[in-house]
C-alpha cells in the first residue's frame, strides 16, 4: 500500500498535478502501483546498478551475477504490466551485464519488441591509465509494449543541423545537402542495368546491390533544374541536392549514436547535481539532457513517465520541466535527502540543466507517499489500516486485468467490465461500519446496489448504476441464499480469501 508520508510534506507545489515521488522498496512499490496504473504508463526509464562491484553509497552495487539477474526479472516484468501498449522502455547499462540484460529483456518484452541498442558516449576524455581500452560508453537498451504499436517521435530540428546545409553554386533555391541518386536494394528488387546520361554527358550506372531512388523522368527534370551535384571540379559521384526549404520531414529519426555533445555526460551530470544539492553529490546520476532526448523520442506533454530508480531524482526532474506526469521510486533515506530537495527546487523554477533549454519557469507540483504495510497480513486477512480505495484498486485489476479509473465517492460500485458490474462491500463504505450496516450482503443492501444513486452522483443515478447485467459483490458475510441472489443476477464473494492473489 501507498501511503502519504510521514516525513515529508503530502504534496508539493499543485496538488493535483498528477505526479508521485515514492521511497520504499521498488518492487514493493511497483506491486502497489499496478493496480492503478496497469497498461497507463507512456515510458519508463531506469538506470539500475550496474553491479560492477563498485562501492556506491546509494546502492548494493556488488551482487553475484546470477543473483542481479534474479533480481531484475521480477521488477521488469512488473514494469511491462505498467507499460501502455504503444510505450516503451529505456534502460541504461554497460558492458559488466548489458549483454545478459538484453537476453534476459526478450524473454521479459519479446525479442521482436526490440527496438535498437543505443550507444551513449558518457565520457568525452580518455583514461589514459587504462589497462586495456578506455571505457567510454553506456548502453542504452530500447523495447516496445508492441513494437508495432510504438514509433519514436522525430528529435527536435537543431541549429547545427542545419548548418550541414550550404550553397557552394548559388543555386536560387538557397542551401542544400549533397545526397545519394540510389539506396540499399531490398531483397524483392532484381538486378538491373540501370543507367543514365546527364546534359553534361556524365553517364551514371546504378552501384551493385542498390537501386535506384528516382525514377528517369524525375532525374532529368532536376538535371534540368540544376539539383544534381558533381562536385566542386565535375568529377565527382553524382548526387541529389536537397533543399533546406523543401524538407517534408523537418526532423530527422534519432541515430543509434548519441555523442556527448548531443546526450549530455557524467561530468556534465555531476555539475548538475552539484546544483542542486550542493557538496554532497550522488554517486551516479545521468545527465538532463540525456533523459531529455529519450522523453522527446517517446512521449508528448501530459503523458506518463516511470522511473522505478530513481536515483538523484533526474528523471523526475526533466519529466517536470518537459510537463510530463511523472512516478519516480527511490528506496532509502536519500529519497527524501536528494529526489525531494531537488523536486522541490524544479517546482521553485531551477535554472540548471535543461530548463533554460525548454523555457523552465517552475509550477506543477507533486504528492509524496511512503511505502506501506501490504493488504494483507501473515495470516491471510486484510490488513487494519486498508483503505477502501486500495482493496477496490486490488479486486479490480484482478477481476478485470486492467486499471481502477476514478471510484465515485461514497458508493460500493468500482464499475462495469464486459458485461459484468462489480461492487465492494467495506470498511463502512455505505456510511455504516456495524456489519449490518453496509459490510454484509443483506436483503436492504442488495436492494440498494440494485437501486438508483444517490443525488450529486454524476451519472444521476445512486449505489450503481441501472445495469441488467450479473454482479459480482465482495463483501465480509451475505445473509441471503442462493436463490435470492441468483434471482438478482448476483455473486457474492466473500472477504478476504475470495480475493485473487
Amino acid at each position: 500500500m501507498l501511503r502519504p508520508h510521514r516525513a515529508a510534506p503530502a504534496t508539493v507545489g499543485a496538488a493535483d498535478a498528477g505526479s508521485l515521488l515514492i521511497q520504499g522498496d521498488n518492487l514493493a512499490a511497483l506491486k502497489a502501483l499496478l493496480p492503478f496504473y496497469r497498461g497507463r504508463v507512456k515510458c519508463i526509464f531506469i538506470d539500475p546498478p550496474y553491479n560492477t562491484k563498485s562501492a556506491f553509497e546509494h546502492y548494493d552495487d556488488n551482487l553475484e551475477h546470477a543473483q542481479w539477474l534474479s533480481l531484475m526479472l521480477p521488477r521488469l516484468q512488473l514494469l511491462r504490466e505498467l507499460l501502455s501498449e504503444d510505450g516503451s522502455i529505456w534502460v541504461t547499462i554497460d558492458d559488466h551485464e548489458g549483454h545478459y540484460l538484453k537476453v534476459l529483456m526478450d524473454e521479459v518484452f519479446g525479442r521482436g519488441n526490440f527496438v535498437a541498442n543505443a550507444v551513449w558516449q558518457k565520457k568525452y576524455t580518455v583514461a589514459n591509465d587504462a589497462k586495456w581500452l578506455a571505457d567510454n560508453h553506456d548502453h542504452l537498451l530500447i523495447y516496445g509494449k508492441t513494437k508495432e504499436s510504438w514509433r519514436p517521435n522525430r528529435l527536435p530540428r537543431t541549429a547545427e543541423m542545419d548548418k550541414r546545409y550550404r550553397n557552394p553554386d548559388k543555386h536560387p533555391d538557397g542551401p542544400w545537402k549533397a545526397t545519394p541518386l540510389y539506396a540499399k536494394r531490398t531483397p524483392t528488387e532484381k538486378e538491373g542495368g540501370f543507367s543514365f546520361t546527364f546534359k553534361n554527358g556524365v553517364v551514371w550506372t546504378l552501384p551493385p546491390g542498390t537501386s535506384p531512388r528516382f525514377p528517369m523522368h524525375e532525374l532529368r527534370r532536376m538535371d534540368l533544374n540544376n539539383e544534381i551535384w558533381f562536385g566542386a571540379d565535375g568529377k565527382a559521384i553524382p548526387a541529389r541536392k536537397t533543399f533546406l526549404d523543401r524538407l517534408t520531414i523537418a526532423s530527422p529519426p534519432s541515430p543509434t549514436i548519441w555523442l556527448h555533445s548531443e546526450a549530455g555526460n557524467n561530468h556534465e551530470a555531476r555539475e548538475e547535481s552539484k546544483f542542486v544539492n550542493g557538496v554532497e553529490v550522488f554517486g551516479t546520476p545521468k545527465p538532463e539532457k540525456l533523459v531529455k532526448r529519450i522523453l522527446d523520442l517517446s512521449t508528448q506533454p501530459n503523458d506518463l513517465v516511470l522511473d522505478s530508480f530513481l536515483g538523484s531524482g533526474t528523471t523526475a526532474a526533466v519529466a517536470h520541466k518537459m510537463g510530463r506526469r511523472w512516478i519516480g521510486i527511490e528506496m532509502g533515506e536519500h529519497a527524501l535527502t536528494h529526489c525531494l530537495p531537488r523536486l522541490r527546487k524544479v517546482v521553485e523554477g531551477e535554472q540548471g540543466g535543461i530548463s533554460a533549454a525548454v523555457g523552465w519557469a517552475g509550477g506543477g507540483g507533486f504528492r509524496c507517499l511512503q511505502l506501506g504495510g501490504s493488504l494483507f497480513d501473515a495470516d491471510g486477512e486484510i490488513d487494519a489500516d486498508v483503505r477502501f480505495a486500495d482493496l477496490a484498486a486490488f479486486i479490480w485489476m484482478r477481476e478485470t486485468g486492467t486499471a481502477l479509473d476514478t471510484l465515485v465517492a461514497g458508493t460500493p460500485w468500482l464499475g462495469t467490465f464486459e458485461g459484468t458490474a462489480y461492487c465492494l462491500l467495506f470498511n463502512g463504505i455505505l456510511g455504516d461500519r456495524r456489519p449490518a450496516g453496509g459490510n454484509v450482503l443483506t436483503s436492504a443492501v442488495l436492494t440498494a446496489l440494485c437501486g438508483d444513486h444517490p443525488p450529486g452522483h454524476p451519472t444521476g443515478h445512486a449505489t450503481s448504476p441501472t445495469h441488467s447485467g450479473p454482479r459480482v459483490v465482495y463483501g465480509e458475510a451475505c445473509l441471503l441464499g442462493p436463490a435470492r441472489l441468483a434471482a438478482a443476477g448476483v455473486t457474492f464473494k466473500q472477504l478476504p480469501h475470495a480475493v485473487p492473489r
